[in-house]
């Protein structure tokens, strides 16, 4: 048995273990003044239910800064903390790999919600690496964010029935910030003469990002940072960034500088001059209290950061 299927295998039963040594969870609503324990898989998430909850409920993240949701595996200390929690949320669509069939044996169990897969699936983007598969990286278009945003209250309302009224007045202040987001990512990128419109990254993360803000985006490696690149990947790419006179391309926070690296030593071989243009942040937030900490302080740092260097 392969080594990856046989830490899968013990995940699984560590977490059968945790779940039969426990009282049987229920799904039903908590009681009045209980307070709810939600714990997200990755910071992006955690970031959208604080903005939800506020300070009524307790939640937290099992990934954290700089975390590869794609390569991810649950440590046991995580499986503990995924047993204990009311409310479970994950992004869904693959994002978490191998911890899918974990969450999918938890769910018999608890409360659990797969944010993305809310999201009505003519407006995902289809996968051209994994056949039957959509792009799981939804929050780089706001306005879909706010569509996971919606149901992650919805869920939390009827987990929480005491609180919803705090929660439904949390989340109308906060959709209202996400349109007020929008509308300044929607200007800034504009601000970009077209020709120079193109953002060029390590991993395929940036599609709907591309899609809903007029951004034409290429990454070196697919939607999924599993798959690795080759030499025709990085010499495709290095004529497609020459071709265009491509000014910057971009490193990503939770994804190795390596591979566009490679692409800015290709280019200047080809004779033309790339530089990095900075550190985007995909599918990771920053440290807590930074400013890219959270999900809009994220979105304004890469946006910042592409304008700053393609302009």
């Amino acid at each position: 048995m392969p080594y990856t299927r046989f830490i899968l295998l013990i995940g699984s039963l560590l977490l059968l273990a945790f779940t039969s040594c426990t009282q049987t969870e229920s799904k039903g609503a908590l009681e009045a003044g209980e307070r709810m324990k939600v714990v997200t898989t990755t910071s992006i998430l955690k970031d959208a239910v604080k903005n939800i909850i506020g300070s009524t409920a307790d939640v937290e993240s099992i990934m954290g800064s700089g975390v590869d949701p794609h390569l991810y595996k649950a440590t046991q200390g995580d499986l503990q903390k995924l047993t204990d929690a009311d409310v479970v949320i994950y992004n869904g669509l693959h994002l978490e790999g191998k911890m899918g069939e974990v969450l999918e044996k938890l769910s018999r169990q608890k409360t659990v919600v797969a944010g993305a897969e809310s999201i009505a699936e003519e407006k995902l983007k289809r996968s051209p690496q994994y056949k039957d598969s959509h792009d799981p990286h939804v929050w780089f278009d706001v306005t879909l964010w706010k569509e996971v945003v919606q149901h992650l209250s919805q869920e939390l309302q009827q987990k929480d029935p005491a609180n919803a009224k705090v929660y439904q007045q949390n989340t109308a202040a906060y959709l209202q910030k996400l349109d007020e987001l929008h509308q300044w990512v929607e200007q800034e990128i504009q601000s970009i003469p077209a020709e120079q419109r193109i953002l060029i990254t390590a991993h395929d993360a940036f599609g709907y990002f591309g899609d809903a803000y007029n951004i034409q985006v290429r990454g070196l490696q697919g939607i999924s940072t599993v798959s690795e690149f080759g030499l025709q990947d990085v010499s495709s790419l290095v004529n497609f960034i020459s071709q265009n006179k491509i000014k910057a391309v971009f490193v990503e926070s939770s994804v190795s500088p390596k591979a566009i690296e490679a692409v800015v030593i290709g280019s200047e071989q080809k004779g033309h001059n790339v530089k990095i243009g900075g550190t985007l942040y995909s599918d990771a937030l920053g440290e807590d209290g930074t400013p890219e900490g959270t999900y809009a302080g994220m979105v304004r740092h890469n946006v910042n950061t592409i304008v700053s260097s393609l302009k």
